[in-house]
C-alpha cells in the first residue's frame, strides 16, 4: 500500500507533559508524518521545547481551548489526521496501524483503538477495551452509542485518525455543530464523531495504541472545579440525543428510553447548572412531540 502523508496535530497549552507527548510523535514507525504543533501556552515553555526538535512545524495561535483544538486539526496537510493531545501519548505503532485500517476501505471515515488511562509518571491505570476484537463498526451504531452514553466508546480524540478531506468539508466553524446546536464548549469530541460517522464506517484496531493522561496534579475537564464549561458537557448529554433524534439516528423509542437518565441528570445538577434545565426543557419538548407510535 501507499504511505499517504499523516499530519499528527498537537494543540498544546500545558508544558508539564508536553515533551514526552512530542517525543511519541516523533518516534513513529510510519514514515511519512509532519508534526504540527498549534502553541497557546500563557508562557515560552512549549516554544523553548520545539525548538530543539527541528522536525516539528511550529506556530504560536491566539485561539484557546476548544477554537486551539479546531484551529490544529485544520492545519494539517496530509491526508490522515492524528489529533494528539499535549499530555497524552502515542504508541510507536500507533499511526502505522490506524493507516492501514483506514485504507482497507474508502467507507472508513473514522479509525479507532484499545487504549490505556497513565497517571502523571507514566504508570499505566486502566485499560480500555470497548470491543474484543478488529474490525469495521456501523457508523450509526457508533452515533447511537455516544448519543445514548454515558460511556464514550471511541475515547479522546488522541485515540483517533480522520480523514483530512472530511474535515476540510465540514469546516473550522461546523466540527462541533450538529444542526443548530454547537458543541463546542461541551462534548465536542462527540460531536466530531457523530458528524463523520452518520452516513460512514468506524474501524476498531485492538490494539492499544493511545495513552491517555489523567493526572490529578492539572485541571481536568471531568473536574467541575477545573472546567468552566462543565455544566455544557452536562446539557450536551442531552441535546446529544436530540440531535441524534433529529438527525433521525435514534428513535422515539430510544428518547424514551433515556428518560430515567435524563430526568435524573436534571434533577441532580439542574440547580447548580441551569444549561442543564434549558436542554432538559428541549428534552420534554422533544416528547411531547412525539408520534403515537414513538418511532421517528
Amino acid at each position: 500500500m501507499t504511505k499517504p502523508l499523516v499530519s499528527i496535530t498537537i494543540p498544546a497549552y500545558k508544558p508539564a507533559h508536553f515533551e514526552a507527548s512530542l517525543r511519541s510523535a516523533i518516534a513513529q514507525s510510519y514514515p511519512n508524518i509532519e508534526i504540527l504543533v498549534s502553541d497557546n501556552c500563557p508562557s515560552e515553555a512549549i516554544h523553548e521545547i520545539c525548538q530543539r526538535f527541528p522536525q516539528v512545524q511550529y506556530r504560536r495561535n491566539p485561539h484557546t481551548g476548544v477554537a486551539n483544538v479546531a484551529a490544529s486539526l485544520m492545519a494539517g496537510q496530509g491526508e490522515f489526521i492524528k489529533p494528539l493531545f499535549d499530555d497524552d501519548i502515542l504508541h510507536p505503532f500507533c499511526v502505522e496501524r490506524m493507516v492501514q485500517a483506514m485504507q482497507l476501505s474508502p467507507a472508513i471515515e473514522l479509525v479507532f483503538s484499545a487504549s490505556a488511562i497513565i497517571d502523571g509518571q507514566n504508570m499505566r491505570q486502566q485499560e480500555r477495551r470497548p470491543f474484543q476484537q478488529h474490525g469495521m463498526v456501523d457508523g450509526r451504531q457508533l452515533y447511537r452509542w455516544l448519543a445514548m452514553g454515558p460511556v464514550n466508546v471511541i475515547g479522546e480524540l488522541t485515540s483517533i485518525l480522520l480523514r483530512r478531506a472530511t474535515l476540510q468539508a465540514l469546516g473550522q466553524d461546523g466540527l462541533f455543530r450538529i444542526g443548530e446546536h454547537d458543541f463546542a464548549l461541551g462534548l465536542a469530541d462527540a460531536a466530531l464523531y457523530c458528524l463523520v460517522l452518520r452516513d460512514r464506517q468506524g474501524y476498531y484496531v485492538d490494539e492499544e495504541l493511545t495513552y491517555f493522561r489523567r493526572d490529578a496534579a492539572h485541571a481536568s475537564n471531568s473536574n467541575p472545579a477545573a472546567n468552566p464549561h462543565y455544566g455544557r458537557c452536562l446539557s450536551d448529554g442531552i441535546d446529544l440525543l436530540l440531535a441524534g433524534y433529529h438527525q433521525q439516528v435514534l428513535s422515539g423509542a430510544d428518547l424514551l428510553a433515556s428518560q430515567a437518565t435524563v430526568t435524573t441528570l436534571a434533577r441532580d445538577a439542574g440547580a447548580a447548572y441551569p444549561q442543564v434545565l434549558a436542554a432538559y426543557q428541549r428534552y420534554l419538548l422533544t416528547l411531547a412531540q412525539l408520534p403515537p407510535n414513538h418511532v421517528s
